[in-house]
This record gives structure tokens, sequence and C-alpha cells, in this order.
């Protein structure tokens, strides 16, 4: 039985393992060996901006997630199987699409003289255009858009799992609908909120594409920072850094994640 898990954790260690290990080396080794890369990361406020704005981002999108997705999960757990069905459909559709060609969707939706804007001034909410590209707005617009799908799978898949009697038996004890969903339903759907918003966090964190495209030079994350160390003025040891840092950061909040939905092991 050893053996047969042996081909899946030689995958694990090529494909993951080693190449973080190549970013930790990198960061402590280039252009020479030490600490230089870490003092010089941390010491640019440029450097902490990246990095500040990458988590606030991050945070901002994961909490918009969580709000606009859990309705949609709600619903598609108590629709008729064809409404269910079709909304399924429409959460699993954007998959079916490059991330490249809906980001640039967006670009032409956001822009001054977007649809959007457009339908804002047209009914009279606004009497310019909102700045809805090139800055924190769009970006957070863009990665909301992109993210809903991992949210809402996961919370799906846990309210789906919920036994309906539970909610039955707190209406026969004189609950209302709303105070069983409430101190019933809503407890019991928490770990699939929880396991989508570390899987949109997470993601957050490092993606490149939607930051570059409808983000302004303001709020650049990480993703772009590293990108541009690498790419145009080849500093590899910075970029690693920057990389390293983001992976080990990320991996604490993994941690914490994993220590509050521990099970509680009872005494006996």
């Amino acid at each position: 039985m050893k053996f047969l898990v042996l081909p899946s954790l030689l995958l694990l260690l090529i494909f993951f393992v080693y190449p973080i290990i190549t970013i930790l080396v990198k960061s402590f080794s280039d252009p020479e060996f030490g600490f230089q890369n870490y003092i010089q990361f941390f010491s640019q406020s440029a450097y902490v901006s990246a990095l500040i704005n990458t988590f606030k981002i991050a945070f901002m999108v994961t909490a918009i997630t969580v709000i606009a997705a859990y309705p949609v999960a709600y619903v598609m757990t108590i629709a008729p199987p064809k409404v269910k069905g079709i909304m399924m459909l429409l959460v699993l559709l954007p998959f079916w699409t490059a991330l490249l060609v809906r980001t640039f969707s967006w670009m032409v939706l956001l822009q001054d003289n977007g649809v959007i804007n457009k339908l804002l001034m047209w009914f009279g909410f606004v009497d310019e255009p909102l700045t809805l590209i090139n800055s924190l707005t769009g970006v957070v617009i863009g990665m909301v858009y992109i993210m809903l799908p991992f949210m809402i799978l996961p919370m799906h898949t846990t309210m789906n799992s919920i036994d309906r009697n539970l909610l039955q038996a707190a209406g026969n004890l004189g609950a209302t609908p709303w105070k069983a969903f409430l101190k019933v339903f809503l407890p019991l759907s928490l770990p699939g909120v929880g396991t989508g918003a570390i899987i949109v966090f997470v993601m957050t964190l490092g993606y490149y594409i939607i930051p570059a495209l409808l983000g302004g030079t303001h709020e650049i994350m990480l993703g772009e920072f590293i990108a541009d160390q690498i790419q145009s003025h080849l500093n590899w040891g910075i970029g690693a850094t920057a990389g390293a840092v983001l992976v080990v950061i990320t991996m604490i909040f993994f941690v914490i994640y994993l220590k509050v939905n521990e099970p509680e092991t009872k005494e006996e």
C-alpha cells in the first residue's frame, strides 16, 4: 500500500514543493548569500505598500464574495432540480472562457463610456462617469466576478449536505423560519463558507492579470510587483523574496484557519 502512495507523493514534491524551495533558495542566494534581499524588501516603502495592498484587496474580495455568494448557494440548495441545473450551468459557464477574455470584457464594461457608466448616468445615479477602471474599484469588481464560482461551489456542497429534518424539528419546537435559519442552518453552513473563503483569499493573493489590466499604479499587488522585478529589471532576488514572503504569510493564515476549524476532542 505504501508503494501506491509514492507516485502521488513524488508528483507533489516535484510540482509543488520543489518550486517553493527554489524560490526560497533564490531569495537568499541572489545575488549573494544572505538576508540582504529581505532587508531591502522590508526597508523600501514601495515594496511594503505592494504587500499591504495585496492583503487589503484579498480581504475585500473575500468579504464581498462571501456576501454575494451565500444567497446564490442557498437558492441553489432549495431550488427545483431544473432551476438548480440552470443555476449550476451559469456558475460553471465562466470556466469555459479564457480568463484573459473575461478580463478584457470587464475593461470594455468599466471604461468611462462603457455600459455600466452609461446605465448609471441614464438612470440619473451619477452626473459624470465614475472611475471604474485603472482603480481599486475595477480590481475588486473583476476579482469578485472571477472568484464567485470558487465561493459558491463549496458553500453549495456544504448546504446541500445539511439535513432538512433539523429545520423541520426547529419549526416543530416553535422556531420561526428565520430563527431556524439563524440558529440551525447558518451555523451548519459555516464550514462551506470557511472553505470557500480560504480558497478565494489564497487565490486572490497571487493573481496578476486582473490587477495588471484593471488596476492602477497606486494599487499595485504583489503579483504585478514580482512580474515587474523579474521581467523588467531582471531582479530575481527581490522577486523571489516577494514570492517567499507571500508564501510564508499565506501559510500562516492557512494554519490559523486549520487550527480554528480543528475538531474539538473530548477528554474522557
